[in-house]
């Protein structure tokens, strides 16, 4: 890998040199432009759009050949036990797909090939459309990164996956290049199904079809553990809320979606992420970062110190992403940590979570059962239970808008 721009390939000398070869290239784009129109056509005419195979050779500039490949899944989950929705997950096995599905992480200069493998039924996609022509799939669309539009994970692009078939994503970290000023592509980001239900995916990201993706720079530090906090509508933060948001097992904890754990003095990296209609802010207690790319503040450049911002709370919209670095415990000591969104009436309808920091020993600290029931009390006013996450599901297939009121 490279922190420069990979030139394209020269291309084989003589390849226009025979006349045979001329009529070829000739018969070839003839063939193209026809294939085009017909393409064309079809799409003016309202046909219902066709997963198209991925296509070889259809890679970002600078990708010469992918350096990995994953293999990822599409499956139904169990629904939720509260609200009856329909949930759908990410996973690299089968088994182990979930919300939010598995973290990416990529390093500036790589390019990744990643098939995604469709196991939901037609049936189940059948009940999250809103729209009865719209085509059956799921599909990856990524943020931040380069892709052809092969990749684009649209119905418009034909670049979908249809029930029982799988399709090969290509994703370019491009590097940053001083030569060229192109700023690369380092940063937090995230994937989602741009497919399930309509033509934006609504009701894909609404099941749990979402995940994190970081892109470092060569020479980054490495985070001790990473997390994804995806808030949305209904006051939620990975689709849970209220009580589900933390269920963390107070004597063995698990670090998962809705526990995050963390030993004192780790480095603990969140990957921040906005979904739905409603703006958030992110707050964790007790900890702040300095408001730039790392979290960290690198060197000794005074001017430079003094100008980049230590933050402890940010304002977060809808497809936004961003990256958040704190060190667990730092001056504070072991703790619960409460982790929520500053609007105020979001905190108060359940939309909080904890971090919890463990002691040098790795015990987690006293006080945890009675943190938990004092975190999750509701106002009395608040309409209704705080358990559970947004009910998006059940009815989702006739109403766009049911996961943000």
């Amino acid at each position: 890998m490279t922190t420069e721009t990979i030139e394209e390939r020269s291309r084989p000398a003589g390849f226009l040199g025979s006349s045979a070869s001329r009529a070829a290239m000739v018969l070839a784009v003839l063939l193209v432009t026809f294939a085009g129109a017909g393409t064309a056509f079809a799409l003016n005419n309202n046909t219902t759009p066709v997963a198209a195979g991925p296509h070889d050779g259809q890679r970002p500039e600078g990708c010469v050949a992918p350096d990995r490949q994953l293999q990822m899944y599409a499956v139904e989950l169990p629904r939720d036990p509260v609200t009856n929705q329909i949930r759908l997950g990410y996973g690299l096995t089968p088994e182990t797909a979930s919300y939010p599905g598995p973290t990416m992480e990529m390093i500036e200069g790589e390019c990744l090939a990643i098939t995604l493998h469709n196991q939901v039924s037609a049936e189940t996609l059948s009940q999250l459309r809103t729209n009865p022509t719209h085509p059956l799939g799921v599909s990856l669309h990524v943020h931040g990164v380069k892709y052809t539009q092969d990749s684009d994970g649209t119905v418009h692009s034909g670049s979908f996956v249809a029930p029982g078939e799988s399709r090969t994503y290509t994703w370019y970290a491009k590097p940053r290049s001083s030569r060229t000023g192109s700023p690369g592509t380092a940063g937090y980001w995230w994937y989602h199904d741009h497919v399930v239900g309509g033509t934006h995916g609504t009701q894909g990201l609404n099941s749990g079809l979402f995940g994190g993706l970081v892109v470092r720079r060569q020479g980054d530090v490495r985070p001790d553990r990473t997390y994804v906090t995806a808030f949305g509508d209904r006051q939620s933060i990975n689709l849970r809320r209220g009580a589900a948001a933390d269920n963390c097992d107070l004597e063995n904890p698990v670090p998962g979606p809705a526990c995050f754990v963390a030993k004192i003095g780790e480095r603990v990296e969140f990957i921040v992420i906005g979904m739905g209609d409603d703006m958030h802010t992110w707050h964790v207690h007790g900890h702040s970062w300095a408001d730039t790319r790392t979290g960290m503040v690198a060197g000794d450049n005074k001017a430079l110190v003094d100008s980049i911002p230590v933050i402890d709370n940010k304002t977060l919209g809808p497809g936004d992403s961003f990256g958040v670095t704190i060190t667990a415990g730092d001056s504070v000591g072991p703790g619960h940590w409460m982790l929520h969104c500053h609007m105020q009436f979001h905190s108060d309808l359940g939309m909080a979570t904890t971090l919890h920091v463990l002691d040098e020993n790795g015990q987690m600290p006293p006080g945890g059962h009675q943190h938990r029931e004092i975190v999750n009390r509701t106002p009395l006013n608040n309409g209704g239970s705080t358990d559970g996450a947004p009910a998006a599901g059940g009815d989702q297939s006739t109403d766009p808008h049911a996961g943000h009121r």
